[in-house]
């Protein structure tokens, strides 16, 4: 059977040491088969696990090998789609449910990380940054929108003072979320998998899962192995493939590409960053951007639909470095590497259960590092009897993309275009 290993990433160079864990070669039963050992599956079966049940995780690569091991490495508070968005759409008594989750996810990195002494180089503070007047406004109504809902840890920024926290002159203000952050997203994933199985969690990797048997005692398949449970979680996101063929009508896989630079020095790396927070700008396509434990700039950007590896990512995302940071132009990109995210049309999670015994969440649509943590809590608590948070991202309404799969990436490619232009202009 294929090894799959890590892509050659930053994060992969500079991972906390993990044991090697086999790949599962007999017929096991458990309480809950969770599928996928990312931020989902993991939070998941941490919950889980603190409350009782047997639980096994089936990876098909290695712990955090997707999204949760490649991405920016940013804890963005709320959803892709804000929750003014989320009440228009189901009004204010779903919103209100969701808007109180919407800044869970961030403290339940922060309690795992002190729980289980992960070593993740977890910073606090990260700042939208705004390119325009129109965003700075839409950044004074987040702050209300926010803190109508019990989030207080905010900052208007105004020009001169978003100079003092970022070096960089296109932005003409932001707003500063304390309570967000940044973290060697592999090393977190290492950390909790890690606490998973000192709690008597079983992680297999190199263990894809090839088929779901359904019914009233649910079995996954292995290539060389199967589980039979009570519970299955499905939390393969945008690595999932056509293991459940209802979840992939409605999502599509997109990539996202980031650079690392040469480690910067502490007096480079203090004139970019002076407070080590972390940015994104406000763009429809937008760019973020933080310092590493070793002060190199790890730099965001740009979306490839439809999941394709560029041919030159540094190509891609240098540029838009220099833009930001024209100081770094002799500066050495040590890394670059992509990933992919699961994007849905309506840009919010899609979570619910097929059958009885079926839980799935997918689809956090760029905005994942809160969320999966939020939604292992969630999915634990419709496990055990406690459904009210689930059906509240249960009740969202979700829709196929147009054309299907064979149009789904054009026509999103379009609406990106247009969006793209749209930034560009000042709209």
């Amino acid at each position: 059977m294929a090894n799959t290993a890590y892509p050659a990433s930053y994060y992969a160079a500079s991972a906390n040491p993990t044991p090697s864990r086999p790949a599962l070669q007999d017929d096991v039963e458990t309480d809950v088969c969770v599928i996928g050992a990312g931020y989902t599956g993991l939070s998941s079966a941490l919950f889980l696990l603190e409350n009782g049940f047997k639980v096994t995780v089936l990876e098909a690569a290695k712990v955090g090998f997707g999204a949760s091991g490649r991405n920016g490495g940013q804890i963005v508070n709320s959803y892709s789609r804000d929750i003014d968005v989320i009440e228009r759409s189901v009004g204010p008594q779903q919103a209100q449910l969701l808007g109180n989750m919407a800044f869970e996810g961030g403290r339940i990195i922060r309690e795992r990380v002190a729980k289980y002494q992960i070593q993740c180089d977890l910073k606090d503070g990260g700042v939208f940054a705004a390119l325009t007047d129109k965003q700075m406004g839409h950044l004074e109504s987040q702050k209300c929108l926010w803190e109508r809902f019990g989030h207080t840890q905010l900052e208007l920024l105004d020009q001169r003072r978003i100079r003092e926290v970022v070096a960089c002159e296109e932005y003409v203000g932001g707003m500063l979320d304390m309570s967000g952050g940044h973290i060697h997203p592999l090393n977190l994933a290492l950390g909790e998998a890690a606490a998973v199985e000192s709690l008597g969690g079983v992680i297999y990797e190199q263990s894809p899962a090839v088929r779901i048997e359904r019914g009233a005692s649910p079995v996954v398949h292995t290539p060389q192995g199967k589980v039979r449970a009570k519970f299955i979680i499905v939390a393969g996101n945008a690595y999932l493939g056509n293991l459940v063929p209802e979840l992939a009508a409605k999502s599509m896989p997109c990539g996202t590409q980031v650079i690392a630079t040469e480690p910067l020095g502490e007096e480079l790396a203090r004139s970019l960053l002076p407070q080590d927070y972390c940015v994104e700008d406000c763009n429809y396509l937008l760019d973020y951007y933080r310092l590493t434990g070793d002060k190199r700039l790890i730099f965001g950007g740009g979306v490839v639909y439809g999941a394709r590896d560029p041919a030159n990512i540094e190509a891609i995302i240098r540029p838009k470095m220099l833009k930001a940071f024209p100081q770094l132009k002799d500066v050495k990109i040590d890394y670059a590497w992509t990933g992919n995210f699961l994007l849905t049309l309506s840009r919010l999670p899609q979570v619910g259960r097929l059958g009885d015994n079926i839980y799935y969440s997918q689809g956090c649509s760029g905005h994942g590092v809160t969320y999966t943590h939020l939604a292992g809590k969630v999915l634990a608590e419709a496990l055990r009897g406690q459904a009210e948070r689930f059906d509240a991202f249960a009740d969202l309404p979700h829709y196929p993309f147009p054309g299907g799969q064979l149009l789904r990436t054009p026509f999103a490619a379009m609406g990106a275009w247009y969006y793209g232009l749209r930034d560009k202009l000042g709209f």
